[in-house]
């Protein structure tokens, strides 16, 4: 494959990606499981809810890879580019959104905790932020099979990939993409009855009433 100049910022974007959007909330939830702080648990509970389509993107991407693809193959890849850029917007949204759990989370005693996630929902707000930016350009592979089969996208597909065989190894191409999709169908179905359902009945609480 062409070597590209940007090449090594896309493998950093995913560790950071990795780092502050996986491994990072996931010490928080646990931690704030332990020590029993509602609040925190219920904003990283929503931040997994939406956060989960970045991993829907992932499984949409894997099967792009390659110039000889079916059709079924370069529309999962085509979708994926469309959702990781979504997800890089509904993320910070999702964690300023809710004005009872930032009051809740704004009240609580000083600790540790409380400093780790704010600074943690701060930088996840930057790096989103920036990352859905400099994401932009990229859409232009969802919506042409000629640029998707070049370097330019096929970048983004590496890491995917490298995720593919690490976890799905025997799996062909189409099965992840159809996993993918799968996936898809039911954050959407949750999406619609949360912005015509849910929203209008419960405004920005993210408790139950």
């Amino acid at each position: 494959m062409e070597e590209l100049w940007f090449r090594p910022l896309v493998w950093t974007d995913y560790r950071i990606a990795l780092l502050f959007l996986v491994i990072a909330p996931t010490v928080l939830i646990v931690w704030s499981f332990v020590r029993q702080m509602e609040s925190i648990s219920r904003l990283l509970i929503i931040y997994w809810r939406v956060a989960s389509l970045l991993m829907i993107s992932v499984y949409l991407m894997v099967p792009a890879w390659g110039i000889e693809n079916s059709r079924f193959d370069n529309l999962c890849g085509q979708i994926g580019f469309i959702t990781a850029l979504i997800a890089r917007i509904l993320i910070p949204v999702s964690l300023w959104f809710w004005l009872d759990v930032n009051d809740e989370i704004k009240d609580l005693p000083p600790s540790f905790l409380k400093l780790a996630t704010i600074s943690w929902r701060w930088a996840v707000t930057i790096y989103s932020s920036l990352g859905a930016i400099a994401n932009i350009p990229f859409l232009s592979c969802a919506f042409s099979l000629e640029l998707l089969s070049t370097s330019f996208c096929q970048v983004w597909i590496e890491a995917p990939l490298a995720y593919r065989s690490l976890i799905h190894q025997d799996a062909t191409q189409g099965f992840i993409g159809f996993l993918g999709l799968f996936g898809l169908s039911i954050y959407v179905l949750y999406f619609v009855y949360f912005l015509l359902i849910r929203l209008g009945k419960q405004g920005r609480s993210a408790l139950e009433q």
